[in-house]
């Protein structure tokens, strides 16, 4: 039996530059899709599937997301004062169980390799997940549960893929398809950095959801810098893959990738459509826009 996921890394210490100026101040993955922030989407993903420790990779200007997964005494004191039962159940509901989150510090930004490698002493020596937040998921069952059935039926290391345009390749890390093993999973032959479309081994893309075995921090604590003299979680996993089976696990959902303005919109437009409490007033006002 392979050993449970209970560990994930949620890398948040990126500078958000693309949304200035909304965060100058504030984190990018505290900006909301509708009502609730990108992390907590990815938290909720996470807890979906069984994790049990949240391990937060953070920087400079980021104490807010600490924060957000905190009792907020004055807060809650008031909405009981108001008997705004609804919402205080719903406080409750999202907090982390007390001892599951863990916060450390990226104190220079030198990529996702870097940022995950920071993890190590809380990860240990065993398997755990990594969770971009800004990759948005829609899908049911949520993406990585899906990745940890794959998981557990195969071990190995598990990347999400989802089809893109094959003209647009050159945008993402492409997997090549390598043998299939059954339901949404194959074995993954080759992982090529944003390949120009002929050279492309697939229209497969890596949405942003890992499985990964400890080993991989054999080859990040090399501290070997690539790609935008960065240290590359691919770079790693490429090395990785000489020794240890990685799969590709089709996301049977919707990725929506919010470090960019218009999949942020379209991700809130999403979302905001499959609310039954918004949904039946949002949509005549986004005719309204259409018809324009």
């Amino acid at each position: 039996m392979n050993p449970k996921i209970r560990k994930a890394v949620f890398p948040v210490a990126g500078l958000g530059t693309r949304f200035l100026p909304a965060t100058k101040a504030m984190p990018k993955e505290m900006l909301t899709v509708v009502d609730r922030p990108l992390i907590q989407y990815a938290v909720d993903e996470a807890r979906e599937a069984g994790i049990e420790h949240l391990i937060f990779v953070t920087g400079r200007n980021k104490a807010v997301i600490e924060d957000h997964f905190d009792v907020q005494y004055e807060l809650e004191a008031t909405l009981s004062d108001r008997g705004k039962k609804e919402a205080l159940s719903l406080l409750a509901k999202d907090l982390p169980k007390p001892g599951s989150t863990s916060f450390t510090r990226q104190q220079v930004p030198l990529g996702l390799g870097h940022a995950v490698w920071c993890a190590r002493e809380m990860i240990g020596n065993e398997p755990f997940a990594v969770l971009l937040p800004d990759m948005v998921m829609k899908g049911e069952p949520g993406c990585l549960k899906q990745m940890v059935k794959v998981y557990e039926e195969w071990g190995g290391n598990v990347l999400a893929v989802e089809e893109c345009d094959p003209a647009q390749t050159h945008q993402y890390g492409i997997v090549g398809i390598g043998q299939e093993v059954g339901g949404p999973a194959f074995r993954i032959n080759a992982m090529v950095e944003k390949p120009k479309p002929e050279v492309a081994p697939s229209n497969l893309y890596i949405n942003g959801r890992y499985i990964l075995q400890p080993q991989i921090f054999d080859f990040l604590s090399k501290q070997e810098r690539g790609a935008g003299n960065e240290i590359q979680l691919t770079d790693a996993m490429l090395k990785l893959m000489d020794r240890q089976y990685f799969y590709g696990c089709r996301f049977d959902g919707q990725t929506y990738d919010c470090g960019n303005k218009v999949g942020f919109l379209a991700a809130n437009v999403a979302f905001a459509l499959d609310r039954p409490d918004i949904a039946d007033e949002f949509r005549p006002e986004l005719e309204k826009l259409l018809a324009r």
